[in-house]
């Protein structure tokens, strides 16, 4: 059956930017949960000192959990080699980073939608720019996860393979046995498409997952396609909600990759109303796995 992780999205201010709460404490807090795994980020403050890597997988992994999945944000866009060179770097540091933490998933982006970039043009920089990392992330037995991104927080423009189309040309142009998708729901909407479309089309390829939820403060779901489709910024209609009760359809979802023999992590964006919702998410998810895979 998957497995299920936590991701801290109601703490990413205080574990990222202010320091207010300490990876420690968000460790402690999830150990409550029911959860097999943490889903790690790169840009956790403390991270920044290579020391404290061994020293979080063993706190984590003395809870009874572990590290399956890494999040970070590659920008392999940008139109200057050297920047690309760069980012390329950091990808790498990122795949050491979730060796070291016992970690077998690490997240690449394709980057930017900058006004100039041709989608070929874009398609090619990504492409060339993941399997430059491919055979670091094979030497050490981590597959890199493509999602269907919005737009990271420090980004100027939102994901370059943000629709559907372009998400899929992308997927299709690099084979490799450690690459594959990481699958959002929730991320579609942002789109203006439809989340099942999307996941039909690379529910083969799909690794991983994460599982949200969203709903709309008001209009329907056509307001949002004409009003907010692609445009910067994350769409006003749009909040994030409880898992179970917005506008993504779980058991379509969970049909769709029981049918192509998914059985792996799926990690929790969710809680940003607190501890007690995150907890609800995890009881809906469990009760949703155990129908489908039984």
């Amino acid at each position: 059956m998957p497995k299920l992780a936590a991701f801290p999205k109601a703490f990413m201010v205080a574990l990222c930017k202010d320091g207010t709460m300490t990876v420690s404490e968000w460790i402690q807090l999830a150990s409550k949960l029911d959860v097999q795994g943490l889903e790690w980020y790169a840009g956790f403050l403390e991270m920044a000192d290579e020391k404290n890597w061994p020293r979080f997988r063993k706190e984590v992994e003395d809870t009874g959990k572990v590290i399956p999945m890494m999040c970070c944000s590659p920008d392999f866009t940008h139109p200057d080699a050297a920047f690309r060179d760069k980012e390329i770097a950091k990808q790498k540091h990122w795949i050491d980073m979730t060796h070291t933490l016992g970690g077998s998933y690490c997240r690449v982006l394709s980057g930017q939608r900058r006004p100039e970039l041709s989608i070929d043009e874009g398609v090619k920089l990504a492409a060339d720019s993941i399997q430059a990392c491919l055979p670091y992330a094979q030497e050490r037995g981590i597959t890199l996860i493509i999602e269907n991104h919005y737009k990271d927080d420090f980004w100027d423009y939102p994901e370059f393979a943000q629709k559907t189309d372009v998400f899929c040309k992308l997927v299709n142009a690099i084979d490799h046995p450690n690459f594959g998708v990481n699958y959002d729901p929730s991320n579609t909407y942002l789109a203006g498409e439809d989340p099942i479309e999307l996941l039909k089309r690379v529910s083969h390829r799909v690794v991983t997952m994460h599982a949200s939820d969203r709903y709309l403060a008001e209009g329907t779901i056509e307001d949002l396609r004409k009003e907010e489709g692609g445009a910067q910024g994350y769409a006003k209609r749009l909040r994030h909600g409880e898992i179970g009760k917005g506008l993504n359809d779980y058991d379509a979802i969970f049909s769709e990759l029981k049918s192509k023999g998914f059985n792996n992590w799926i990690s929790i964006e969710d809680g940003v109303d607190g501890m007690d919702q995150l907890a609800r998410s995890v009881d809906f998810l469990k009760r949703k796995i155990a129908q489908h895979w039984g």
